[in-house]
Order: structure tokens, then sequence, then C-alpha cells
């Protein structure tokens, strides 16, 4: 059979239509096969989930490995880098402490040693019997001092560490046989005065406050408060005294006079030691030992003090040199920072928690 019996395909009208609305005479079968076919939902969720991503776990793991690794050596660099600075800082400190100590004049040439006594005078402060006699010993040891001068200003402390440096003094002045003065500035009282007696002059100001010869034991009592509040104290002791001053324990009379006894000896021998240094030139009122205070000019009427002066007047004046060297040992930086969070905060903190009562 030849091709021209085949049946001709009918004529779609609906293909015709849509070939000319496209202006194209292409076949409709040929244009769905030119359009990209669509994704698969493999693909799809393939972009936006990574765990459907070949391999995935492996990358993962190699990025929590590498990450727990840079931060290990972050942490030993850290630890290193602070291991350095406190090491240095410790070496620093060895070193300043080593080289502390009371300046050392280079020359000899004719000058006044001042020595300053300020603040608190008691065991580990400033003006403590170790610090100040280290520096009156440098002072009379300089063959260019023609006199030392102490430049107080302190309202008391310890009368221990007033009684080592007050023999200090004497013993200093006996051996080098240089002249002492004693220059206050505000305040020369109680243990400060106990040191200042060993001077062989005291220069005030009208308006300094001098005196107050005594001594005192301070302390609280919580009985009561704690019979109120239902609170029982516990304390065990061998030997029947060993903890009357306990604040939280009841003080019988027997401990009070016992204690009382042992202010008035220290009270006369601080009494002894003023009349030592100022002898003849006191002039008693039954209120001198009693532990009043007087301005500077009440001090030189009642003998307790000789003129008014400062440190300039007295190395100008008295001394016969106006070039002052100051001998006082000072705490380097160092030692300050040691102190502050060192042995000094915890003892300040012992202190508060046991409130056992100084003498003063």
């Amino acid at each position: 059979m030849t091709d021209s019996n085949r049946p001709e395909p009918e004529n779609n009208p609906l293909d015709a239509e849509n070939a000319s609305k496209n202006g194209s005479n292409t076949a409709p079968d040929q244009s769905v096969h030119a359009r990209a076919a669509p994704e698969t939902i493999a693909e799809k969720k393939s972009k936006t989930d990574p765990t459907q991503t070949p391999g995935w776990e492996r990358n993962t793991l190699e990025k929590l490995a590498f990450a727990s690794l840079n931060e290990q050596k972050a942490t030993r660099r850290w630890k290193t880098f602070v291991r350095l600075s406190w090491l240095i800082f410790f070496i620093v400190l060895v070193w300043m402490v080593m080289h502390r100590g009371t300046p050392v004049t280079s020359a000899s040439a004719p000058h006044t040693a001042v020595v300053e006594i300020k603040g608190e005078i008691a065991a580990g402060a400033d003006a403590s019997a170790e610090f100040i006699n280290a520096a009156l010993k440098a002072a009379f040891e300089d063959e260019g001092a023609k006199a030392v001068v102490l430049l107080i200003n302190s309202p008391g402390g310890s009368p221990v560490q007033a009684g080592m440096i007050n023999d200090e003094i004497r013993r200093l002045k006996a051996k080098h046989k240089k002249p002492v003065y004693a220059v206050v500035e505000e305040t020369c009282a109680s243990a400060a005065y106990y040191i200042a007696v060993a001077a062989d002059e005291i220069f005030v100001d009208k308006a300094s406050i001098v005196g107050s010869i005594g001594v005192l034991m301070d302390g609280f009592g919580f009985t009561g408060l704690m019979d109120k509040l239902g609170v029982e104290r516990r304390l065990l002791t061998a030997g029947e005294n060993k903890g009357f001053l306990d604040p939280f324990s009841a003080q019988t009379e027997k401990q009070r006079a016992f204690a009382q006894t042992m202010l008035n000896q220290i009270h006369q021998q601080f009494i002894g030691v003023v009349k030592a240094g100022r002898g003849t030139r006191l002039k008693e009122i039954p209120e001198m030992f009693s532990g009043l205070f007087w301005t500077g000019q009440q001090a030189i009427e009642l003998g307790l003090a000789d003129k008014l002066g400062t440190l300039e007047y007295v190395a100008r004046e008295i001394v016969k040199t106006d070039d002052i060297i100051d001998y006082t040992r000072r705490d380097n930086v160092a030692e300050r920072l040691a102190k502050k969070f060192g042995a000094a905060m915890g003892e300040g903190a012992m202190k508060a928690v046991r409130a056992v009562p100084a003498i003063r």
C-alpha cells in the first residue's frame, strides 16, 4: 500500500489556536520538552537541610574537633600568661623588699636629720619600734647630722612600742652625743608623748594637742544582749582566768581588779618616763597625769613642752643648718601591696573577730 492510502490526521482547532497565540509554528509536544524539569523533593531538601548532604557527619566532626583544639590552645596561652605575670610580680616584689631601707646620704655635709612619727604607734605600723629605731640609728650614725628632729603627729598607741623607741633614743644620744628635738604638728598624745619626752626640747604649735598621760584597755561585753537573745556562750578553758578578756563571758570583780592593777603599773611607768624626761621643767597639777590633754600653749605653761616652733625653725635657728634630710623608713610600693593583700588584711580580720582589748 502506498502512503497516500494512510488517513491524514485531523487538525485540532485548539492546537492551531495555541500556536497562533504563542507566535510559533512549533508543535505542542516540542514546547513542553523545552521547559526545565521541576526539582525533585530530595533535591530541595538537600539544599535546606545539611544533614541530607552526603558526608555531613564527617564535616561536622572535623569542625567540632578544630574548634575544641583552638579553645584548648587559647586556654593554655592564657594560663601561661597569668603564671608569667604572677612570677614577674613576685620577682619585682622580692627585689623591692630587699632594696628597702632608710635613705643614705652620699655626702656628709652638715644637715638636720628628721625622723617622722606619724599615725598609730604599733607593731607592724609605719610608726613601729622596728622602723623608727632603724631610722634613728641611721640618722645618729651619719657624721653630717648635727641634730636629730622627731617630727611627731600621732594620737598614741602601744606603750611597749613607745618604750622601746624611748629607750633607743636615750641610748643613741649618750653614744653619739647629738641633741634630739621633738617638733609636734597637730597631735602628740599618749604613747607619742611617751616618745617625745626623750628629746632635749619639745617644740609645739600653739594649737597642738599635747598630753593624755594615761593608759586604757578597751573592749566590749555582749553578755546582756546574749541573755536577751537566748544565746548561750560555750567556752572551755584550762585555768579559771584564761578567758577573762572574752567579750562574750561575764567579768568578775577579781578579774577587773587584776586588770586595773596591771594598768596602774603601766601608768606609773609612763609617769616615771615623763618625769625623767622633763625634770624640773614640769609644773605639776593634780590633773597632769589623769589622761587629760592640753593645747600647745597650755603645754608650755605646764612644762610639758618648751617653745613654739616648726621643723624649719628648729633647723634654722636651733641646729643652725637649713639642709633637712629625712631618714624616715617608709614602705615602698611592693610592701604596701603585700600588706594590703596579705598579712595585714588577715590580721585586721582576726582582730575584728576576736575583739581582744588593747592597751594604749
